[in-house]
């Protein structure tokens, strides 16, 4: 996220938080603007909290694309984020990649599953 932009975007997560009902503990690195926003759920089993987590997830993924931050910071795109990936990269740069990754592993053994190999 922009350092400019930090507080609008944790006001942005309470609303989302909110609106799906949901608890999220925002913590980071206001230094490099890297946000760590987590959702609290009742158990593994709350299914219903779970799906409320994930679709509020989507929105703060979109909200950071919005604020011209990206949804990933110094971790990577991890499997929970891959679908979102395309909106942040747009599928012109995402197809690039792919090609990429196919051209330094055209058998798809490395990280089998990501980027479409």
């Amino acid at each position: 996220m922009p350092r400019p932009r930090i507080a609008e975007m944790v006001e942005r997560i309470s609303t989302i938080a909110a609106r799906h009902h949901v608890t999220i503990a925002t913590f980071g690195h206001a230094g490099d603007g890297n946000l760590h926003p987590t959702c609290i759920v009742k158990s593994r089993d709350d299914t219903d909290g779970i799906a409320r987590a994930e679709r509020a997830f989507a929105d703060i993924f979109a909200a950071a694309i919005d604020l011209g931050g990206t949804i990933t910071g110094e971790h990577g795109v991890g499997a929970a984020k891959l679908p979102y990936l395309a909106a942040q990269l747009g599928a012109q740069q995402l197809g690039l990649l792919r090609r990429l990754k196919t051209a330094f592993d055209p058998a798809g053994i490395l990280n089998p599953g990501k980027l479409g190999s």
